[in-house]
């Protein structure tokens, strides 16, 4: 910085001066609103020479600028076009001045990045076991529209959330892996989940890993997954559903996987973590949420204190509540439930195809044309999959649910 160059632009003409000082100016608490680019403090780099005395040399133009975007993050109507070498510089800056953590900022400024440059802001979002964050930062995790991988394991969905919604919506079109494991997901939540994508035929083209372990859920959910085009692997862990020829035979018919002996890396929590620029942000979220706000005078009101320590309470109690977990590590090796899809040229056990006796099985050359659809999401909604078209009609529980809406 001490070697930058300076230019001058003066009457038309640019030309370049050295050894230019400049005096920091008077405090005045009224000119950041008046003149915003008034020279502060934060536009110095202040340093000590070998003689201890203190110096002052002025940050780069680019610098000042890239501060004062920053701060007015806000007003900026769009990033589209800009480098990512820019829009990266700019999203360090805006996380610096702790802009993220404004709620009522946040979710703006983070639509405006990701907008513009997608995946690089969060590729990948891991909110294991961490449901205050979730439902404290819904707004804002919903402006990651490029996802490739989302972990809520264990964040308390039930079986009506309103992240269902935006799951099967087209902002997470490109998403490949989803762990909804833990959730208390029962055969109805299931469905509704799945219910935007049987009746529209759009939503989750991309998904290829599905984690539903840990969940209440039986055999009479897994139709509902027959929606899902490009999937390949599954984790049944922990449900109600029990291993054995029946199990084995129905999701082979249904969904064209066969029971894996060995466990799958895909469904290893190890590695599946927060990728992106905005991963700090994430973590300056939990970090400030988890901290207990201090407690400020109160009238003398006892409803008011009753409202306030119970509040601190509630939060408490959510902070330090135990992660849904299976008991032990043998228990989770004795459940473990992993389904996947074979090679197309490998040769699939007796145990796995469908049994002769039933009429109702699909013969092998109707799975295997399944298995030929197009590998590209994006021709997933120009020419829908065998798999939807041969769909049967909505049943009754759908078009109940259909009603509800």
């Amino acid at each position: 910085m001490d070697s930058s160059t300076i230019y001058v632009r003066e009457r038309g003409n640019l030309r370049r001066v050295s050894d230019i000082v400049l005096a920091q100016p008077k405090p005045v608490s009224s000119c950041r609103r008046t003149h915003p680019l008034v020279l502060r403090k934060e536009h110095f780099i202040f340093t000590y020479n070998a003689e201890g005395s203190l110096r002052y040399t002025t940050k780069s133009l680019f610098d000042i600028t890239l501060l004062f975007v920053a701060d007015n993050i806000h007003h900026v109507d769009s990033l589209v076009g800009f480098p990512e070498q820019i829009g990266d510089r700019l999203f360090a800056a805006a996380e610096e001045n702790r802009v993220f953590l404004n709620a009522d900022i946040s979710p703006k400024a983070l639509q405006l990045f990701s907008d513009a440059y997608g995946e690089m802001v969060l590729g990948s979002l891991c909110l294991r076991n961490r449901f205050p964050l979730l439902h404290e930062r819904m707004d804002e995790i919903k402006t990651f529209h490029s996802l490739k991988s989302l972990d809520l394991f264990g964040c308390r969905l039930g079986d009506d959330h309103e992240i269902f919604l935006h799951l099967t919506s087209s902002s997470l079109a490109s998403l490949i892996q989803l762990f909804i494991g833990g959730n208390s997901l029962s055969d109805v939540g299931l469905q509704r989940l799945t219910a935007p994508i049987r009746m529209m035929r759009k939503g989750l083209d991309c998904l290829q890993f599905l984690d539903v372990s840990y969940n209440p859920i039986s055999e009479r959910a897994l139709k509902y997954l027959t929606c899902l085009p490009k999937l390949e692997k599954l984790d049944a862990s922990g449900t109600s559903l029990k291993l054995g020829t029946r199990l084995k035979t129905t999701i082979w018919d249904l969904l064209g996987l066969i029971y894996s002996e060995k466990p799958l890396d895909t469904f290893d929590h190890s590695r599946c973590k927060t990728e992106g620029w905005a991963e700090q942000v994430v973590n300056q979220w939990e970090t400030n949420g988890s901290q207990m706000p201090k407690q400020k005078k109160i009238e003398e009101s006892r409803t008011s204190a009753l409202r306030f320590f119970g509040r601190q309470k509630f939060v408490r109690e959510v902070l330090s509540a135990a992660p849904v977990v299976c008991e032990s590590e043998e228990e989770a090796k004795r459940e473990r439930l992993h389904f996947h899809r074979p090679p197309a040229n490998s040769h699939i056990p007796e145990k796995q195809t469908p049994s002769a006796t039933n009429p109702q099985a699909k013969p092998w050359h109707n799975i295997k044309k399944r298995q030929r659809q197009p590998e590209r999401c994006e021709n997933s909604r120009q020419s829908p999959p065998t798999k939807r078209l041969s769909s049967p009609a909505l049943t009754a529980e759908d078009i109940d649910l259909l009603n509800s809406y």
